[in-house]
């Protein structure tokens, strides 16, 4: 399940943004391992959004997913790759209050070795995008 720095809780209380970095493979294809995120800590959310939270049961692990509904007791979030698991589906509502903040924007660094024009042009291309709302995550969870 993607998990963020320490670094990241520290920094969110003086600033509305903050950085975070992607460990794991639980939000492929929207976020990558290795993935930098510009996340508005304290935004409002809805379903489709990309959020941070805190893990209801290690709630010193922050982690990266998608809000689907909202249920009695909290959100329901899941992860954009169903066979990652860490989400709801394991773990249940999350409630209000461990929902940090919304990821507004992700950056991917380049992989190493990239020096052909071609790969060069295809990271610029590709490296920097928002990160939307998905309007389909309900869809998604009632096909599980």
């Amino acid at each position: 399940m993607p998990e963020l720095s320490q670094e990241t809780e520290r920094g969110k209380a003086l600033l509305p943004f903050g950085a975070a970095e992607v460990t794991g493979p639980s939000m492929v294809p929207t976020l990558q391992h290795g993935d930098r995120l510009v996340v508005h800590w304290g935004a409002r959310v809805g379903p489709g959004d990309v959020v941070v939270l805190r893990h209801p049961f290690q709630q010193d692990l922050l982690v990266v997913k998608r809000i689907a509904e909202r249920r009695q007791g909290g959100w329901w979030v899941l992860g954009d790759n169903a066979f990652a698991g860490g989400d709801s589906t394991d773990y249940g509502t999350v409630p209000e209050e461990l929902v940090l903040g919304k990821v507004r924007f992700r950056f991917r660094p380049p992989k190493a070795g990239q020096r052909s024009l071609f790969a060069v042009v295809r990271w610029v291309l590709v490296a920097a995008r928002p990160v939307l709302p998905a309007r389909s995550a309900s869809r998604r969870l009632r096909a599980r």
